[in-house]
């Protein structure tokens, strides 16, 4: 093998190019082996990679989105159950059953809270009447009393008060030519009630 430095002169690098090629064009075969290793083999894995922590990162989003929305339904549907259950409970246990027992709450009831309260009772008028779209009906009250205005207030407040399903609609309270006279008293009622062979 020749020598490639003399004392004191530097090889030229031609030389040496020419002397090394087999291992200078192994050296550049590794070297483009490795660039395109790293341009087409790591490259596209780490933009894959990328992609797909990406894909995952929205893929969880979107779980957590869909499991908001579903609790979000389920209470929806569970509230709406509970308030179909309310209906039905109030509808069954709270409301009067029929007319009759509509008119035994407003009538009888009504009477024994004006006399508990010393009110006297002068007069009454009831008629029933149709409620769009439910499988309810409207009896509406109007009772005419006389008597002094602690009873008669006595009685609006036991009326309001009471746990029956009672509305009072109007209060009227009217005053005689003579102060000392009793006052007239004119409440309107209402209260509801299932009618029969009526769906909602």
């Amino acid at each position: 093998m020749k020598t490639l430095f003399g004392m004191g002169r530097p090889a030229p690098a031609s030389r040496v190019l020419r002397e090394f090629r087999v291992w200078v064009s192994a050296a550049a075969l590794l070297l483009a082996l490795g660039v395109g290793g790293l341009l087409f083999g790591v490259l596209p894995l780490a933009t894959s990679a990328d992609a797909g922590a990406r894909r995952a990162q929205a893929a969880a989003q979107q779980l957590a989105t869909s499991t908001r929305e579903l609790a979000q339904a389920t209470a929806l549907r569970d509230a709406a159950d509970q308030a179909q259950q309310d209906v039905v409970t109030f509808q069954s246990k709270v409301l009067p059953a029929d007319v009759a027992e509509a008119r035994r709450l407003t009538h009888l009831k009504l009477s024994q809270m004006a006399r508990d309260h010393d009110v006297a009772f002068q007069r009454s008028a009831a008629a029933t009447e149709e409620v769009r779209d439910s499988s309810l009906e409207r009896l509406r009250v109007s009772y005419a009393l006389v008597g002094d205005y602690q009873d008669i207030r006595a009685l609006v407040h036991a009326i309001e008060t009471a746990p029956d399903f009672l509305v009072l609609d109007n209060v009227y309270l009217a005053e005689g030519a003579d102060p000392q006279a009793p006052l007239t008293l004119t409440l309107e009622l209402s209260t509801y009630f299932r009618a029969p062979n009526r769906a909602p």
